[in-house]
């Protein structure tokens, strides 16, 4: 049995955590059981996120390589010792499992019948999981979910707004600007129109903020940059581009809006090839979908998902609305279809109107899990990470050898890469947002994926980013955010190679 204790900065401290609290009553429901030792692993993590996608205790089984295309239930544990080639990972939560009877609710884990959840989806890699399409929900029914929550999305994100609203890492940015400006005027190389291009708009406010103090500062430099600035705002969400338009009203000679498609900006903004000299852009990689790898025991494994619903609370939410739990995966696939306001038309015996519809889609984002499990990866390089990026570009990150999970990012990759092409020359790429910059952070702490609200939240893969970026040409740099104390926020950049 091998034993992989993640948070080991947590068992010093004020608050210390106790290992053998942790552990010996997992063990002992493990012993209990009857289990083979040598085919688990016990993994424990501390789930910073209080709204995720796990419960205290999880199973997840390791399949053998007869599994590489397998589609199958999950083997329960008893199985798993049956077959001598698949073996059983049990994952602890320690942020939620202290003062809980971990023995005993192990043995439930143990003991639990999977075919009685009520399940949303079959087993699949997890940027195809329907954890994604609630995710492209709230953002395209956002108004919907804030009337109801009582609440604005930023309200949800650590310290109550985001970091790209900062006025002082705006005027940064804008002064690094105007100095590449500078010189390309003084040498007769700068165009008359000047790009700078948002990708994923929020609410607007941080659009407002870099307008407001773009504008200050030409006045105060009497470049007359302001009048030559093109600002293009992007989002694939219509009813996001609506709000945001309204933020900047006061600068709308300055701005045009865009529907695109996250990974592939390029097809909505082709004609600003190498145009763009300020590509910009705040917590949008982290809210993308992407898988997970992990090498465990010397083998390569792609992490594939299963939503479901618990059984007591899909019963209740069931009955909520006038249906039995078997009738719940087709009212949340219409939902997901349809959004709240036509599922209230398509199903007028469950839901009397758009809120009840709307109470309903947030009730069962609360209750969703995700159950997990390994199967082998065929081979690296016959698995795309994005378009023209293969699963080859993850060697390196895995050459050291030692058990790691990480994302994969691959929809954030696939963004990064793309945009790369829009930049000019003299054009710089920033991106704020949740890295992880060291393959090392994956291997002692967990990076998500959480719940911020109505969506879905994974730290993204920098180390990952820097390589592709790297062997297309860019330097790309990390730097902690200077400009809030506190903030796990990170800020990526990425320019041309002289």
């Amino acid at each position: 049995m091998i034993v992989d204790f993640r948070p080991h900065t947590r068992l010093v401290g004020e608050t210390p955590i106790d290992l053998t609290s942790s552990v010996a009553p997992v063990v002992q429901a493990l012993t209990e059981d009857a289990a083979d030792l040598d085919r688990l692993r016990l993994v424990c993590d501390w789930v910073q996120y209080r709204e995720n996608f796990r419960d205290v205790v999880e199973l997840r089984p390791i399949l053998s390589r007869r599994h590489a295309t397998a589609r199958d239930p999950v083997p329960a544990p008893g199985t798993a010792r049956e077959n001598h080639d698949d073996q059983v990972e049990i994952a602890v939560d320690l942020r939620r499992s202290s003062g809980l009877p971990l023995r005993e609710v192990t043995a439930g884990r143990l003991r639990e019948d999977a075919g009685h959840l009520v399940f949303l989806e079959d087993w699949c890699p997890g940027r195809e999981s329907c954890v994604w399409e609630f995710n492209a929900l709230y953002w395209s029914a956002l108004r919907s979910w804030e009337a109801a929550s009582g609440r604005g999305y930023e309200q949800a994100l650590p310290g109550g707004e985001s970091d790209a609203r900062n006025r002082d890492a705006a005027a940064d940015l804008i002064r690094e600007l105007f100095t590449v400006w500078d010189g390309l005027a003084a040498s007769g190389g700068l165009p008359e129109e000047l790009y700078v291009v948002e990708l994923g708009v929020g609410n607007g406010n941080q659009a407002r903020v870099f307008l407001d103090v773009f504008r200050e500062i030409d006045r105060e430099r009497g470049r007359d940059y302001y009048r030559r600035l093109r600002y293009l705002m992007c989002d694939y969400s219509r009813n996001v581009l609506d709000t945001a338009r309204e933020n900047v009203a006061d600068h709308a000679a300055r701005v045009s809006v865009f529907a695109m498609e996250a990974t592939r900006p390029s097809a909505s903004l082709g004609f600003l090839r190498d145009k763009a000299f300020l590509v910009y852009l705040s917590n949008v990689y982290d809210n993308l979908p992407t898988d997970e790898i992990a090498h465990i025991g010397g083998r390569t494994y792609r992490v594939e998902t299963r939503a479901y619903l618990p059984t007591a609370e899909a019963a209740d939410l069931a009955e909520s609305v006038a249906a039995s739990p078997e009738e719940l995966p087709g009212l949340v696939r219409e939902l997901l279809r349809l959004g709240p306001s036509l599922l209230s038309e398509a199903a007028p015996a469950h839901f009397a109107d758009t809120w009840a519809a709307v109470e309903f889609w947030r009730r069962t984002w609360s209750l969703v899990r995700l159950k997990e499990r390994y199967v082998p990866l065929g081979g690296l390089g016959r698995y795309p990470l994005a378009p023209s990026v293969s699963g080859d570009a993850l060697r390196p990150l895995l050459e050291p050898g030692a058990d790691v999970r990480m994302h994969v990012s691959n929809d954030a990759l696939a963004s990064f890469t793309d945009t790369l092409g829009l930049l000019h020359p003299f054009g710089t790429l920033v991106c704020h947002d949740l890295f992880v910059t060291d393959v090392q952070e994956y291997r002692t702490s967990f990076r998500g994926p959480g719940k911020y609200d109505g969506s879905v939240v994974n730290w993204v893969n920098g180390p990952l980013l820097a390589q592709v970026g790297h062997r297309k040409g860019f330097d790309v740099g990390f730097a902690p955010f200077r400009h809030r104390s506190g903030t796990n926020i990170v800020t990526m950049t990425a320019r041309a190679r002289d």
